[in-house]
């Protein structure tokens, strides 16, 4: 990458809050949009199985249109296709609430999911830019960043449900702020631009190596348990709780909240235990939370199951990438083929949970997650580091230890 060539230490210091504000930024619409969920669904008369099919549609816009982020990044260069990408995400969220019925709502989830993905591709590329000019590690307190966006943005709509708001007038606001400190943050990240001096260009897609099936699988669980939780549990407290829209929005708030809080000390805990630990007492803490939601029905037993679910899945994805990277001869590939994995559980969680929902209730819907929160304790030794190659250095724990900042 070429570019910008003031890279002093206060010039990168800059650079990482501005990107660590994008990221924020980021979360905000995900968590603005998740708290409004009921209101789309009574906007647009959905049932719980068509809002699942429904929920599927911004992971397949976002698997569709990942790729084209890498072109619009050497096209136009790293500061001015993350404005771009940004932008359009932030004004995306203005459409589900628009939509009066089941395909118009497919529709503009799609395009949502396609802005999300590429801002997503594009700000996570700049990150580890970041990341490698400063040397040391910030990617997880930036994915901190962007679930500490996510419980701003649902403790926003948390409110505007509270107060009976329109959706269509709190997604224009919300939209039209975060666009404004969308751009501000931009401004400050660094202006990057490809070097494509004989550097061949990374596949559109790419099948996971077989040493990275099972790391993928801890992954898949993972996210799996984060989009129910997160597009499913005020829909949960509503209907099976039957709570007010307030109450039922708080859940969302309650999941992005722990997820915030667990991401931004994650690296000191697995430093002090180890992945493989860190793993499995999640997984621990994320079944025990599955099982308050489908056995104790009460709106403070649902939102604290919640809180554990989110408390317990938040670092396992950072750990997933990490451990792929290590898991063969190929880190690139290995990684990709992880986040291939993890973007299908993403896919295919929204609509699976409706699915089961229609035909049995959101309570065995729960209950699934629960089981594949189970599979984190079971599944946490793929974690292990291995050796892969001369060269490479371990250390003496079973467990990988996370780069030190």
């Amino acid at each position: 990458m070429t570019g910008e060539t003031d890279l002093s230490p206060a010039r990168l210091r800059h650079a990482r809050f501005a990107i660590a504000a994008v990221f924020c930024v980021h979360g905000a619409v995900t968590g603005s949009f998740a708290t409004r969920i009921p209101w789309i669904q009574d906007h647009a008369q959905l049932s719980a199985g068509t809002l699942g099919l429904a929920l599927a549609f911004p992971a397949l816009g976002a698997a569709l249109t990942m790729p084209l982020a890498g072109r619009i990044n050497h096209r136009f260069g790293a500061r001015t296709a993350l404005r771009m990408l940004l932008s359009l995400w932030t004004l995306a969220l203005i459409l589900p609430s628009l939509a009066p019925n089941l395909w118009t709502l497919c529709f503009v989830l799609f395009v949502y999911g396609a802005t999300a993905g590429m801002s997503d591709v594009a700000m996570n590329a700049l990150g580890v830019e970041t990341e490698n000019r400063l040397k040391r590690s910030i990617m997880s307190s930036l994915h901190g960043m962007w679930s500490v966006g996510a419980l701003i943005g649902s403790a926003a709509g948390t409110v505007a449900a509270h107060a009976g708001a329109d959706g269509r007038l709190h997604h224009l606001i919300a939209a039209l702020a975060l666009t404004l400190a969308g751009l501000i943050a931009v401004r400050g990240v660094l202006d990057l631009r490809t070097d494509t001096g004989g550097e061949e260009a990374p596949p559109h897609f790419a099948l996971p190596p077989k040493s990275a099936l099972f790391i993928g699988a801890i992954g898949f669980c993972a996210v799996f348990a984060e989009g129910a939780s997160l597009d499913w549990s005020a829909v949960y407290l509503r209907d099976v709780l039957h709570t007010d829209a307030g109450l039922a929005a708080a859940s969302t708030t309650a999941f992005a909240l722990t997820m915030a809080l667990a991401r931004l000390v994650g690296d000191k805990v697995v430093d002090r235990f180890g992945a493989v630990r860190t793993v499995r007492v999640g997984g621990a803490l994320a079944t025990a939370g599955g099982l308050l939601v489908v056995t104790v029905h009460h709106p403070v037993a649902a939102l604290a199951g919640f809180g554990l679910i989110g408390l317990g899945i938040a670092v396992v994805v950072p750990l997933a990438f990490a451990a792929a990277a290590r898991s063969g001869p190929a880190p690139a590939q290995a990684i990709a083929g992880v986040a291939t994995i993890t973007y299908t559980s993403g896919l295919i969680a929204p609509s699976a949970i409706g699915a089961v929902a229609d035909a049995t209730s959101l309570v065995v819907s729960f209950g699934l997650v629960t089981l594949l929160s189970f599979a984190l304790i079971v599944g946490a030794t793929v974690l292990r580091q291995r050796p892969v190659a001369a060269g490479v250095s371990v250390t003496n724990r079973d467990e990988p230890a996370p780069i030190r900042p």
